[in-house]
């Protein structure tokens, strides 16, 4: 099998979500408050299809166990990362989330390390990125008394930026951001304030976990020191983000495409690619795929070559798992 695997997003919506998955992206979407499109995942919470090929209709979780060459015969359970593009309306409640250890044994699922391309942010847009608190008795002193405004750190944000949130890191996007997440393949979110907000379905303030906030927040806070480098190959631009030792569970990628370039896995035996933006082609074992804006493939580790070409803006990633 030497063709891409092109998936079926998933939609979910959201308390915090708005309409710009179908006027930025052209997705059909449902009717509601749509905050995520589920672009690659294995997890039982986004059960996607491929769409083309061999395997066309397949679900991803069961190619994962049952094509292993696919994937370059990994050791792990479950396929490891999951893509979301996620449009904050309105902003997404201040959260946790457990390293693997910890949602092991207590959520049964992997840990949630994940990060952040911002894809667009509207002036004035920040994130909610780390605390304040020196040490763990400040911080469940400031949580137990809700004094958010002194324990909460913001973080101004523009189109173009790059984040990484490692597990028990607080966090928050805020109204008015679009970004695309990588994240290793978990759906354990633990929230520790949500603006006292009602869910419009239970008439219900939304359940908060700080017990197991508290458990998992890093304690103090610590940026990551992050290498970012970028490199030009004629006019095209490679942007590496992050890759393991610093990120243990992913690399991710930006290319900006402008003439053709041929491509081969960096870290990893196969490659996530989310199209943000233009259109091309990508070309593997002599045969062309159409690109563009909002497509989301897979290239399998029994492709070890490949060829982009067209106008393309790109986040791709790599598992740095086996």
């Amino acid at each position: 099998m030497s063709e891409p695997l092109f998936l079926k997003p998933v939609f979910h919506e959201k308390l915090w979500g708005g309409r710009k998955l179908e006027t930025e992206f052209g997705y059909n979407i449902p009717d509601g408050t749509i905050g995520e499109c589920w672009a690659i995942s294995g997890h039982p919470h986004g059960k996607e299809q491929v769409v083309n090929g061999e395997f066309a209709g397949q679900i991803l979780a069961d190619l994962w166990n049952d094509h292993k060459e696919l994937f370059g015969n990994p050791k792990g359970k479950v396929f490891p990362l999951l893509t979301k593009i996620l449009d904050a309306n309105a902003s997404l409640s201040v959260q946790v989330h457990p390293d693997n250890e910890y949602a092991e044994k207590h959520e049964h699922e992997l840990g949630k390390t994940e990060c952040w391309y911002i894809i667009d942010a509207e002036p004035g847009s920040y994130l909610i990125y780390g605390h304040n608190a020196k040490n763990k008795a400040e911080l469940d002193q400031m949580i137990e008394s809700g004094d958010w405004d002194h324990l909460l750190r913001k973080v101004p944000v523009k189109k173009g930026e790059f984040y990484y949130v490692p597990s028990g890191t607080v966090h928050a996007l805020n109204k008015g951001i679009m970004v695309l997440e990588t994240q290793q393949s978990s759906d354990t979110t633990y929230r520790l304030y949500d603006y006292d907000r009602v869910d419009k379905t239970t008439g219900k303030k939304r359940d908060l976990h700080i017990k197991q906030s508290e458990d998992t927040i890093t304690v103090p806070h610590k940026d990551p020191k992050l290498d970012i480098q970028s490199k030009e190959v004629g006019k095209n631009k490679f942007t590496t983000f992050v890759q393991p030792p610093i990120s243990p569970f992913f690399s991710v990628y930006h290319w900006e495409i402008k003439e053709p370039v041929q491509l081969h896995h960096q870290i990893g035996k196969y490659t996530l690619i989310s199209v943000l933006n233009g259109e091309g082609k990508i070309t593997a074992d002599g045969k062309d795929y159409d690109l563009k804006k909002g497509t989301h493939l897979i290239v399998p580790a029994t492709i070890n070559e490949w060829t982009l070409s067209g106008d393309l803006d790109i986040i791709a990633s790599e598992s740095g798992e086996e």
